[in-house]
């Protein structure tokens, strides 16, 4: 049995897993909005080993959501990930929160018909999310950017085939996608225990390990940062 570890801290949910193979053993969320990861994540990770009566050394690998989504809470994921694999001398599996989010959503609501669109949305302020599509059975189709969440879009959806929509950034557009029946809205996905869980084992199961020193976040889009201008 591989005993995998993994969290994905890109949204303002927090999801800390212990699991064997793809079975979750034990773990720790915090479904607030406090964005508190930097005080709860190590909190977590010592919590759900001593939950499960293992110790750090047996892991056999340590997975981590890489975004897109929060820039803060990316680089702490990261940065503990990468902390306990070096630390470790454990493989690194690197998981996008896209990812996570259609595995959990294939595991509470699947399987879907070969003609259905999966649509994982992280919010990304305002009526922006960051999303990629997906076919039925949960490969990625094309690559995430950001989104407006707008009647527009909603129009350019086939009608005669469903396209599911679901995780924090499509939450909040519920009165949007009333309005299509084309379009299902599945509330209440987020990156958590066994989305987690199944993404990590199949990373470990096909060895898709992710490089200690250059794995990066995917923000989704660059950061807007205001620089100062200079005495003229």
């Amino acid at each position: 049995m591989a005993l995998l570890l993994s969290f994905d801290t890109a949204t303002p949910y927090l999801a800390v897993v212990l699991s064997g193979n793809d079975e979750p053993l034990a773990w720790r969320v915090d479904a607030t909005p406090a964005l508190s990861h930097a005080e709860q994540l190590n909190v977590f990770i010592a919590a759900v080993m001593q939950d499960a009566g293992h110790v750090l050394p047996e892991l056999d690998a340590v997975a981590v959501g890489t975004g897109p989504g929060s820039y803060t809470g990316l680089r702490i994921g990261l940065s503990a990930a990468k902390g306990l694999c070096f630390a470790l001398d454990k493989p690194l599996i690197g998981m996008p929160t896209l990812d996570v989010l259609v595995e959990a959503l294939v595991r509470a609501h699947g399987p879907f018909s070969g003609d259905d669109v999966l649509f994982p949305m992280v919010d990304a302020r305002r009526m922006e999310v960051y999303t990629r599509a997906y076919g039925p059975a949960g490969e990625a189709q094309g690559k995430t950017a950001p989104l407006i969440l707008d009647e527009a879009w909603c129009k350019t959806r086939p009608v005669h085939t469903l396209t599911h929509v679901f995780g924090d950034g499509a939450d909040k557009a519920g009165s949007l996608w009333r309005s299509f029946p084309q379009i299902l809205h599945h509330p209440g996905i987020r990156p958590g225990i066994q989305g987690l869980a199944g993404c990590a084992y199949h990373g470990f199961t096909t060895q898709h390990y992710s490089d200690l020193a250059y794995l990066v976040p995917e923000y989704g889009k660059p950061a807007n940062v205001a620089q100062k201008r200079g005495k003229e």
